[in-house]
């Protein structure tokens, strides 16, 4: 790949702070409107399709992110990155303006499209604008942001419900997104040799095809049909079909969109599989430590959050102390550290019993997070290291795309435990029961840290990096 890019340095600030809000913008959509399901089905109905509001703004994004990070290496990082914002203001604005609940859903697939571009390309414009040195700092910054939302999204699209209208949890992206663009239009300067390119259009017809049936296959089941229903075991089928044609078309593409040697790298494939382990495990907790603290210990949901929060204050600051470690001891052997450090979490949150404190939830929460700001951080500024400009977007693509497909697979997973064991207490309504699912559920979590320590072991000690990763 001849493409170069030339990025002033002046502009370093004000395109970070534009990374940020476009980054607040997806972090904020994952989570902000769930407290406001009552409002919205009270004006739209529609109340048995609520669960694809949240599913089809996940499905967009994911499915989309290998694809944009191609298109980011083939058409430069600020071209993709409007078109991705301009997108996902588009879906809000109709978002807002939804007449009825199939609407709603519509235009928040349509904001997963863009929230695939600003997830693709975001880390990739971090890894242009900033040295190996400096990412581990960058990476800090970004990773608060998921975090805040965590804790922030929540309530706003509560405040929005209660006191002004749910709409305005759409409309408030407008004025942030607005922000980006300007910055991001005007400070982002790219100097890159056009030339004519071969797109893969059946590569990206397959990615689509087979990453959205299987993920969708991850979010329908046990939902809407049995795990071993002939629409089940349908779509999975299709989902593998169109995996195998897709790498056969992908060796034979001039420009494939997932170049095979995302797979045959040894340290890229491995680290991939580490880091969509490493999103099981978050998702495990994410979704179940809050819901035990309120059945089994009795917090208020506020309490429960907070206790959840310690995640979001120690994964920023380790991403932000893990370049320190890996110009030290590199980045495999740094990301290992923080399986390890996960794998510690899981023991004491597998020990959590119905007399156990909120602070002892909490200190598993934060030291859970500790070893999540180790391991993604050095392996998303790692393999940025090992390829040039024009092969950058194409592997963080490729590592976030991992991340969320493991967050697919683990909210199913889990949630196959959860009511497994539920089922076999006598149900929900008992909360020995509700211990004893989210017992299971931290046990597997345990298992998915070890595993994670397992992948990083076979990961080389080294990274090759290419000559660009040390420059500046």
């Amino acid at each position: 790949m001849t493409v170069q890019v030339r990025l002033r340095q002046d502009a370093r600030t004000p395109v970070l702070v534009a990374l940020i809000l476009t980054m607040a913008l997806v972090a904020m959509d994952t989570t902000i409107i769930a407290t406001a399901i009552p409002q919205v089905v009270g004006d739209l109905g529609g109340f048995d399709q609520v669960g694809w509001v949240f599913s089809v703004y996940l499905l967009a994004q994911t499915v989309t992110i290998p694809i944009y990070g191609k298109l980011a290496d083939l058409h430069g990082r600020k071209l993709i990155l409007l078109v991705g914002v301009a997108v996902f203001l588009a879906g809000s604005a109709l978002s807002a303006a939804a007449w009825g609940m199939v609407s709603l859903i519509v235009f928040r697939g349509l904001q997963g499209l863009g929230a695939g571009s600003i997830a693709a390309t975001v880390q990739t414009v971090a890894g242009d604008l900033y040295s190996v040195a400096e990412r581990g700092r960058v990476q800090g910054y970004l990773a608060s942001v998921w975090g805040i939302s965590a804790v922030v999204a929540p309530a706003l699209g509560g405040f929005f419900a209660q006191y002004l209208t749910w709409r305005w949890i759409f409309l408030v992206n407008l004025p942030i997104g607005a922000l980006a663009l300007v910055l991001i239009a005007r400070r982002l300067h790219e100097d890159i040799e056009r030339r004519r390119h071969r797109i893969d259009y059946a590569g990206a017809g397959l990615v689509l095809l087979a990453a959205g049936l299987f993920i969708l296959w991850l979010l329908e089941g046990g939902n809407s049909w049995a795990w071993g229903s002939a629409p089940s075991v349908a779509v999975l089928a299709t989902a593998v079909v169109a995996g195998v044609a897709l790498l056969r078309v992908e060796r034979r593409a001039a420009e494939p969109m997932l170049p095979p040697w995302l797979w045959q790298r040894r340290h890229v494939a491995l680290s991939y599989a580490a880091t969509a382990t490493a999103g099981m495990v978050v998702i495990g907790v994410s979704v179940y430590l809050p819901s035990w603290g309120q059945t089994v210990l009795g917090l208020s949901p506020i309490a429960a959050g907070f206790v959840l929060a310690t995640m979001s204050i120690t994964w920023p600051t380790a991403s932000s102390l893990s370049a320190h470690a890996y110009l030290r001891i590199g980045f495999r052997n740094t990301a290992l550290c923080g399986a390890v450090i996960a794998v510690a979490a899981g023991v004491g949150l597998s020990l959590l019993g119905a007399e156990s404190a909120a602070w002892q939830a909490a200190a598993c929460a934060g030291l859970l997070g500790a070893g999540m700001g180790l391991l993604f951080s050095p392996l998303i500024v790692g393999l940025q290291s090992t390829v040039g400009w024009g092969e950058r977007g194409t592997i963080t693509g490729g590592l976030m795309y991992s991340r969320f497909l493991g967050q697919s697979i683990g909210a199913a997973g889990f949630g196959g435990v959860a009511n497994t064991v539920l089922r076999q207490h006598g149900g929900a309504a008992r909360p020995a029961a509700l211990h004893a699912s989210t017992h299971a559920v931290f046990v597997g979590v345990l298992v998915v840290a070890v595993a994670t320590v397992g992948l990083l072991l076979l990961v080389p000690s080294r990274f090759p990096l290419h000559r660009s990763g040390t420059e500046r």
